[in-house]
Order: structure tokens, then C-alpha cells, then sequence
């Protein structure tokens, strides 16, 4: 029985945990790169996306799996409740993967706007509690240079989620370069118009002319009738789930930068290091996928390049956790040893 515990424990060891991670990453790397691009007008095969999924929302249940174990120790230094909230976020998110993965890959339909919203909502809610838990711990206290850092990051990341959801914000691109509803009628309209010079039909004449192309996706869609019922309901609060997200994202990485300069020195500095790095990675996957969105708009297909920092994200939670996991455990150990040692 002590053998096999000892075996059991050789394998979960953090050398092999780590090394699992770093395999998962880099093989999620050569996948994106190897497969991600497709001849221009092709679609993406299906079984690279679900290879995607697999990558993403496996390297965040081992980020899960990772912090469910500091949870249920309670050796972990920096305490039980930040390693709950980074391990429900974790869950959330992959829980929420799932739900993306079946709406866009099995039933057809644009996850944006789907149940897989909440989950995410959840995801972001609970990494925020837990690496601000982690920050409050420590009892911030930074110097002027890097409070301004902070102020630094948080408007630039503003700046860029205001651009990235609005192009023609500050002026960058022209109203014309931007695609909207009244460009399309107007496509239309120039489309419909008669060699002779005849006036253009009014656009009461032109709107039932255009299809709308979520109602084109229910009708091509294979999924059950409840399903396109909820979804009908879902989609009015897409703009809500966006703007949570662009704020989400900012507070995120402003955090991740509070996370770097306080715990920048120390023994425990490098799990939280890898923590950092995760949301950075979770803020760059995302603004990616944001971007994508409004930019290529109906041509967008995830699964691009640029996502597999939602891989990198997951595997540095994992990481992190395990690291923390390994420092904790090893400095309880050393104390016991020592005192061992002064009472002989």
C-alpha cells in the first residue's frame, strides 16, 4: 500500500505536472500553427475546431483539477478561498466551452449570445475574486512609478477595447470603411437599380429583399426547438455580455499588473508570476477574438492563430497552481523538519 501511494505521488510530482503542461502547450502550438490557415475562401475543417476545443478546454479542467487541489489543502500559504475562486473560474470556463463548442460545431448556430455567456460571466466573476483575494493578502503597498503603471495599463487596455468595438472612435477609419446595416442596403440598392437610370427602389421596397442572417442560420440548423427558442431569447442581451467583457478584460489585466509588481520578489513569487501571465495570455486571446469579430464579422470562424493564447492562459493556471502547490507543501515540510531537529 505505501508503495503504490509512493508511486501514485513520483507520478503526480510537480516536475511531471509541469512537464505535462508544457507538452500540452506546445503541442497546442504546433497544432494552431500547422492547421489554422486554410486557402483563402475555405472554410476550417470541423475537425480542427474540435481539436481546438480540446487543447483549450483541456488545459483549463487541468487548471481546474490543479487548484481544486490547493483548495483541499490546507497547507497552501496564501490561503484556501483564492485557489476556490481561481478553480470555479476554471470550471466555469470550461463548463462554458462546452457549451460554445455545441452551439457553434453541433447545432450551427452563433455562439455569441448562447448560454455559454453566463458561464464565461461566472468565469470572469470568479478570477477576479480569486486573484484579487490573492492581491488583498498581501496588502499591497506600491511605490508612485507603479501605481502609475497601473493607471498606464488600464487606459491603454480601455483605449484599445473602445477602438476594437468601435473603429471609427477616435477617428482612425472613416465612416465608409466601417461595414454597417446601411451599407449593405445601399449595396442593394445599387445592385437593384436599372441600366436606363431609372430611380433606385426605396428601401420599404429593398428590406424584405434582405435576409436576416440569424434567422438564415434557425432555419439551416439542425437543433431542437427549445434550444432555438432559448437562444432567441439569449441573443437582445449580446450587447450586455459584450460590454461586460471589454470591462472585465481591463480589470483583469490591471490585476495581472498588480499581481507582477507585488509579487514581484519572495519565494512564492513565481507562482504568481505564471498566474499574471495566464490573464495577460486569457487578455490577448480575448481581444484577439473581439477584433476578429468586428473586423471580419460574418467571415469569422474561431479557431484562429491568435486563440491558442486561450491554451497558454489555461496550462500557465495550471502551472501556477501547481508551483504554489509545491512551495507550500516544501516550506511546511522544512518547518516540521526543523523543529523535529531542535527537539533532539
Amino acid at each position: 500500500m505505501t508503495s503504490t501511494s509512493h508511486h501514485r505521488s513520483s507520478i503526480l510530482s510537480p516536475q511531471n505536472l509541469v512537464l505535462l503542461a508544457l507538452i500540452w502547450a506546445v503541442a497546442a502550438l504546433l497544432f494552431f500553427l500547422l492547421f489554422s490557415v486554410t486557402p483563402e475562401g475555405d472554410e476550417l475543417p470541423l475537425w480542427y475546431s474540435i481539436g481546438t476545443y480540446i487543447f483549450e478546454l483541456g488545459a483549463f479542467f487541468m487548471a481546474f483539477l490543479a487548484c481544486y487541489r490547493n483548495w483541499n489543502s490546507a497547507q497552501m500559504v496564501s490561503g484556501q478561498s483564492v485557489w476556490l475562486g481561481i478553480g470555479l473560474g476554471a470550471l466555469s470556463y470550461t463548463v462554458g466551452g462546452i457549451l460554445f463548442g455545441v452551439w457553434e460545431l453541433v447545432w450551427g448556430l452563433d455562439p455569441v449570445g448562447s448560454p455559454a455567456d453566463f458561464l464565461y460571466v461566472l468565469s470572469y466573476t470568479f478570477l477576479g475574486w480569486g486573484i484579487g483575494s490573492a492581491i488583498l493578502s498581501k496588502r499591497l503597498n506600491l511605490q508612485l512609478w507603479q501605481w502609475f503603471a497601473l493607471a498606464g495599463v488600464a487606459i491603454a487596455a480601455t483605449a484599445l477595447a473602445v477602438w476594437i468595438t468601435d473603429p471609427s472612435f477616435f477617428g482612425l477609419l472613416g465612416e465608409a470603411e466601417v461595414p454597417t446595416r446601411a451599407t449593405q442596403i445601399s449595396q442593394v440598392q445599387l445592385a437593384q437599380a436599372t441600366p436606363g437610370g431609372e430611380a433606385i427602389p426605396t428601401p420599404d421596397v429593398i428590406t424584405p429583399l434582405i435576409e436576416d442572417p440569424q434567422e438564415v442560420l434557425y432555419e439551416e440548423s439542425s437543433a431542437p426547438v427549445w434550444v432555438l427558442a432559448l437562444d432567441r431569447v439569449i441573443k437582445p442581451f449580446d450587447y450586455a455580455f459584450n460590454l461586460f467583457y471589454v470591462v472585465a478584460d481591463v480589470v483583469l489585466l490591471v490585476l495581472a499588473t498588480a499581481l507582477i509588481l507585488s509579487f514581484w520578489g519572495g519565494r512564492f513569487s513565481q507562482s504568481w508570476r505564471m498566474i499574471a501571465f495566464a490573464i495577460i495570455c486569457l487578455y490577448v486571446a480575448d481581444t484577439y477574438a473581439k477584433w476578429a469579430d468586428t473586423t471580419l464579422a460574418a467571415n469569422y470562424e474561431s479557431g484562429g492563430l491568435l486563440e491558442v493564447f486561450f491554451v497558454f492562459s489555461g496550462i500557465l493556471l495550471a502551472i501556477g497552481a501547481v508551483l504554489e502547490y509545491d512551495i507550500s507543501t516544501r516550506s511546511r515540510q522544512s518547518r516540521r523538519s526543523r523543529r523535529s531537529s531542535a527537539k533532539s
